[in-house]
C-alpha cells in the first residue's frame, strides 16, 4: 500500500516507519523538522534498507501538501505531524490549535484533492479526562483537562465528521496512552527538544547524567504508592498497531476509536524502580508538587483493537526500560551532538 506519513521522522512516526517498510509498504514522509531530526530517517534507512521519499513541509502549508498528495497518489494516510507536550499546550493554545486543528483540516484538503479516503491518526487518552470508571474503554466521555488534550478532541471530531460524509471514507483514531521504549537495535529512540516533560525520557536523562535528578509530580495520589500510574505501551507494540489499523482501514467506513495500550497499570515509582535495576544503580529523585492537568491513573481496555485488528502489546516494562537505556546510552544526546564547551 502506498502510505503517506506526516510526521514520520518523529518519535512514534519514525518507529512505524520501520514496520511499514517492513511489511512490504511504500511511503512518503512529509515533516516540518520543527520536533525532530533528519537524521531519524537516515537510521530507518540504515535498519531497513528500504527506499520511500520525503519532503520538508509543514502540514499547515495546503498547497505543498497538495502537491506532495497528488504526485505521490498515497492510498492511505497515518497523521502523526502536531504539537505533543501537555504543559506546553497551555502556554502555547494558539499555536496548539493551530497546528493540531488546522494543520488536520490542511490534511484533509490535501487528502480530498488526491482522492485518499483512509487515515490511520495519531490520538491520545488525554482526550478522557479525568476518569469516570477504569479501565478506560472507547465509550468512556470525552472530556479533556488541557489544551493538547482539547485539541486532539477536536481532531478526532474533524476526522469523524470527514469520514461520516463520504461513505467511501475511513478515519481510524488510534488513543495511545504512554508510548516509551526503543527499537531494538539501539539506533532509534525518542529524542526531546529542551527539557522532557515525560518519565521515561527525562528518567533516562538522569541516568546519563544529563539531568540532576528525577522531579516526581505528587506522592499523595490515591494510588497504591501515592504516584501518578499510567499504562506505558512500547514504541514498536504501538507502531505495529498503525499497521494494523491499515489493514482494518481498508475493510471499513466512517470512524473507529481505539485504545492502544497495555492494559496494565504502573507507578512512577514502580517505573523508577525498573528503571534502576536495569542501570545497576540508585537514581536520585525529588518530590514536586502536583501538576495541574494530571490525573490519578491511566490504564486502557484494548479489547477493542485486540478484536477488530488482531493486534496486542507484546512488549513488558522490563523491554520497554533496556531498550531505552540502550539507545539513550548509545546516544546520550539523541540524534544531536554533545554541547560545545566554551
Amino acid at each position: 500500500m502506498r502510505v503517506l506519513v506526516t510526521g514520520g521522522a518523529g518519535y512514534i512516526g519514525s518507529h512505524t516507519l520501520v514496520e511499514l517498510l517492513g511489511q512490504g509498504h511504500e511511503a512518503l514522509v512529509v515533516d516540518s523538522f520543527s520536533n525532530s531530526s533528519p537524521q531519524a530517517l537516515d537510521r530507518v534507512r540504515e535498519l531497513t534498507n528500504g527506499w520511500f521519499e520525503s519532503e520538508e513541509a509543514d502540514i499547515r502549508d495546503t498547497d505543498r501538501l497538495t502537491a506532495a498528495a497528488r504526485r505521490f497518489r498515497p492510498e492511505a494516510v497515518i497523521h502523526f505531524a502536531g504539537l505533543k507536550s501537555v504543559g506546553e499546550s497551555a502556554r502555547r493554545a494558539v499555536d496548539y490549535y493551530d497546528v493540531n486543528v488546522a494543520g488536520t483540516v490542511s490534511l484533509l484538503r490535501a487528502m480530498d484533492a488526491a482522492d485518499c479516503r483512509r487515515i490511520i491518526f495519531s490520538s491520545s487518552a488525554t482526550v478522557y479526562g479525568e476518569p469516570q470508571y477504569l479501565p478506560f474503554d472507547e465509550s468512556h466521555r470525552i472530556a479533556p483537562t488541557n489544551v493538547y488534550g482539547q485539541t486532539k478532541a477536536m481532531a478526532e471530531q474533524l476526522l469523524t465528521d470527514w469520514a461520516r460524509a463520504d461513505e467511501g471514507r475511513a478515519a481510524l483514531l488510534l488513543r495511545y496512552f504512554n508510548p516509551v521504549g526503543a527499537h531494538a537495535s539501539g539506533r532509534m529512540g525518542e529524542d526531546p527538544r529542551g527539557v522532557p516533560e515525560n518519565l521515561m525520557p527525562f528518567l533516562a536523562q538522569v541516568a546519563a547524567g544529563r539531568r540532576d535528578a528525577l522531579r516526581i509530580w505528587g506522592d499523595d495520589y490515591p494510588t497504591p504508592d501515592g504516584t501518578g500510574v499510567r499504562d506505558y505501551i512500547h514504541v514498536t507494540d504501538l507502531a505495529r498497531a498503525h499497521v494494523a489499523a491499515l489493514a482494518r482501514a481498508q475493510a471499513v467506513t466512517g470512524a473507529e476509536a481505539y485504545n492502544i495500550g497495555t492494559g496494565h497499570g504502573v507507578s512512577v515509582r514502580e517505573m523508577l524502580g525498573a528503571f534502576q535495576r536495569v542501570v545497576g544503580r540508585d537514581l536520585p529523585h525529588e518530590i514536586h508538587p502536583r501538576r495541574p492537568g494530571d490525573v490519578a491513573e491511566m490504564r486502557a481496555d484494548c479489547s477493542r483493537a485486540n478484536r477488530d485488528l488482531g493486534w496486542r502489546a507484546e512488549y513488558d516494562v522490563d523491554d520497554m526500560v533496556q531498550s531505552l537505556w540502550a539507545w539513550q546510552s548509545a546516544n546520550p544526546y539523541g540524534y544531536g551532538a554533545p554541547p560545545q564547551e566554551g
